[in-house]
């Protein structure tokens, strides 16, 4: 019996009936033309039940440990084949997926399958593939290269439109779901220093610093860890009552760098020795200098030796590295203006329909990166978090041109609130919305 090919159902169906994210199958549609529904005057989505198999067949292959890319080339390279990928499997046959990981014995192949798993919230199946996965290998080398190592392909996934933002929380949660069990398992520590673990104000993503509890746990440290978000009061509080060896905060954006170098001030009136790391770090090296405290490099598994290392030397608490830092005119002229500049892009896009919606959210994220990035002292920071805009973009199913339009209302934003105060800002800004 043929499936029908004659579009009758709205999205709301297709997503019930396929379990799929809408901004995944949007995301299908739009970068792999799979599947291709049809369109009722108003605008509106209609799909056949052909429609639902090929989105059920597409997810069944991801649960096999398919990227999406591929599993779609095998889907187009059958059809131009002129066979049907359809017809060997009955209706609704894909609907249950696969119960167990098969006999995967490589990291890259368990951790394709944990994310296959993930992505379609088949909770018992991805719990399956990591209990295999840590009766294989090392806790140290499944955390890493299963666990981190998917936790930032889904990142990326998320960016080229592939994943939603509810995929990505499910994983992560998953995952901190997973390191906090193995963290309750480790040895009572064995070495006399406590060692301070937190994120700094707004600094929400908390699992590298996670991960890193559980590898300084099993090094026999004690770890207080205080997870995300921590204001600095907090943080002083904590330390007055743990009196830690050393803190180590992690942070993945500017601002977030911005807070480090705050905290570097605090603790070193405290005589407290200070560490830190993090993706903004890594992406772009020279912020390290400006941050008075020891960076632990790009390898989180080489971070308890250098600990060690850096326990044992002699105390040479914060020489000073930046003698302190002086507040840059052009980053003080734009947070005082800040919010009228936030307040004229608003009015330019008034009406502006999709796009008016997600005015506040991108004000709120571009304009934290904008003020770090000058109080950083170099605009060109903003590089990395314009990839990220358009990843988002890709995600709420904008063009990514919006983001070349955002740039230059900004820059007129800047150039009529903060007039010459506003320095280079609406230039570079001008020269990135040309460049996107």
């Amino acid at each position: 019996m043929s499936i029908s090919q004659t579009p009758a159902y709205n999205l709301k169906v297709v997503l019930k009936e396929t379990g799929i994210a809408a901004d995944t199958l949007r995301a299908w549609e739009r970068r792999y033309g799979l599947p291709r529904p049809e369109r009722t005057p108003g605008g509106h989505r209609l799909y056949s039940q052909h429609d639902i198999q090929l989105i059920r067949w597409l997810m069944a292959r991801q649960a096999e440990g398919l990227s999406i890319s591929r599993a779609v080339e095998q889907w187009k390279e059958s059809v131009a084949s002129g066979l049907d990928p359809l017809a060997q499997e009955r209706a609704g046959a894909l609907t249950n997926l696969p119960t167990a990981p098969g006999f995967a014995t490589s990291l890259d192949l368990l951790r394709s399958q944990w994310l296959s798993a993930c992505l379609v919230y088949n909770e018992a199946l991805a719990e399956l593939v990591l209990n295999q996965a840590f009766a294989l290998f090392p806790v140290e080398q499944v955390t890493q290269e299963l666990i981190q190592r998917g936790l930032y392909e889904v990142g990326q996934m998320w960016q080229r439109g592939e994943a939603s933002v509810q995929q990505e929380h499910y994983i992560s949660a998953l995952a901190a779901r997973r390191l906090d069990a193995l963290i309750a398992a480790t040895p009572t520590p064995l070495r006399p220093q406590t060692i301070l673990l937190a994120c700094p104000p707004d600094e929400w993503h908390a699992l590298p610093l996670l991960l890193l509890s559980l590898l300084l746990r099993r090094h026999g440290w004690h770890v207080v860890y205080l997870g995300a978000n921590v204001p600095f009061t907090r943080l002083a509080e904590s330390i007055d009552i743990v009196r830690p060896a050393l803190v180590l905060m992690a942070t993945q954006h500017l601002m977030g760098a911005v807070r480090l170098r705050n905290a570097a001030t605090l603790l070193a009136d405290k005589q407290i020795r200070f560490a830190f790391g993090g993706r903004i770090f890594n992406q772009i090296p020279e912020l390290r200098k400006q941050i008075d405290g020891e960076f632990l490099g790009e390898d989180m598994q080489l971070v308890p030796a250098r600990l060690e290392q850096l326990l044992e030397e002699a105390p040479s608490v914060h020489a000073g590295r930046q003698g302190g830092v002086e507040p840059r005119p052009v980053a003080e002229a734009y947070r005082l203006n800040r919010k009228l500049i936030e307040s004229a892009i608003e009015r330019q896009f008034a009406g502006a329909g999709p796009l008016e919606d997600n005015i506040a959210t991108a004000n709120l994220h571009f304009g934290n990166a904008l003020e770090a990035a000058l109080e950083l002292g170099n605009i060109r920071y903003l590089e990395d978090d314009l990839v990220w805009i358009k990843g988002l973009l890709v995600a709420y199913d904008l063009p990514v041109e919006t983001l070349g339009r955002y740039l230059m209302a900004y820059a007129q934003a800047v150039r009529q609130v903060a007039g010459t105060g506003a320095g280079e800002v609406p230039d570079a800004l001008e020269a990135y919305a040309t460049k996107s």
